[in-house]
């Protein structure tokens, strides 16, 4: 099979969102005086991050919006009834520290202009594309995609098969001859074999096939591998030597 586009996760795939999140909310407690309630900065940091994941679960499954899900978070974690319009101030003031700690990965301009010339790109998000359109021009990223697709507009997410197979529509191939990069091994690698897609699963850990039932995804450590294994795909049982 031959791929020829690869579609990427954006957020702890391209972008070292887990240390901006920690190193900006960090900051931001501080500078609103929040730290002193818990026994450490990783004590409020871990509470943090169990609120948006789970306020994060209900907006995949469509029980409350974007802003909505912000809102909740900023709710739960001072345990206050503000207004929406005190959450997103709040929340905007979380942003200004996030956005000075946002990086890429070292090894994905690298992983992006080994492939600039034979295959081509597109995002899929489960944000929104306000959100992730600023993110990549930020980065300098954004116009390295033709498209960027994300769940808040879509109407569905990741890891449902019809959010991977919007992205093959929108470049107009076939699943088959689309590979898709993500960091969630059910968000990102589950979803987007069941979709058909080669799936290619990045934990910058250590690099290994990963079967799951009837499907399977590669598992790499660094995007360094990405180009050899898209130009090679073997996915239905060809010898690899992705181990």
């Amino acid at each position: 099979m031959t791929i020829r586009a690869v579609v990427w996760d954006v957020d702890d795939t391209l972008f070292d969102y887990t240390s901006a999140d920690r190193a900006g909310m960090r900051a931001h407690l501080a500078a609103e005086g929040l730290l002193a309630g818990y026994g450490s900065p990783e004590e409020a940091l871990g509470r943090w991050r169990e609120i948006t994941d789970r306020q994060w679960a209900r907006f995949s499954a469509g029980e409350v919006s974007f802003e909505g899900q912000r809102r909740d978070r900023v709710r739960v974690f001072l345990g206050a009834e503000l207004t929406n319009a005190e959450c997103d101030a709040w929340f905007q003031r979380y942003i200004g520290h996030y956005e000075a700690a946002w990086t890429l990965f070292p090894d994905v301009l690298p992983a992006l202009e080994a492939l600039s010339a034979s295959h081509r790109h597109a995002v899929l998000s489960n944000s929104s594309i306000t959100v992730q359109e600023h993110k990549l021009r930020t980065l300098g990223l954004l116009d390295r995609f033709e498209v960027v697709l994300c769940a808040a507009e879509l109407g569905v997410s990741k890891p449902e098969a019809g959010a991977f197979l919007a992205a093959c529509e929108a470049l107009g191939l076939p699943a088959h001859e689309v590979a898709y990069v993500g960091d969630h091994p059910e968000i990102d690698g589950r979803g987007a074999a069941e979709a058909g897609l080669l799936s290619v699963w990045i934990d910058r850990e250590t690099g290994a096939v990963q079967a799951v039932g009837e499907v399977v995804w590669r598992r790499i450590s660094t995007l360094a591998e990405l180009p050899a294994l898209v130009r090679a795909d073997t996915r239905f049982g060809a010898p690899s030597t992705f181990r």
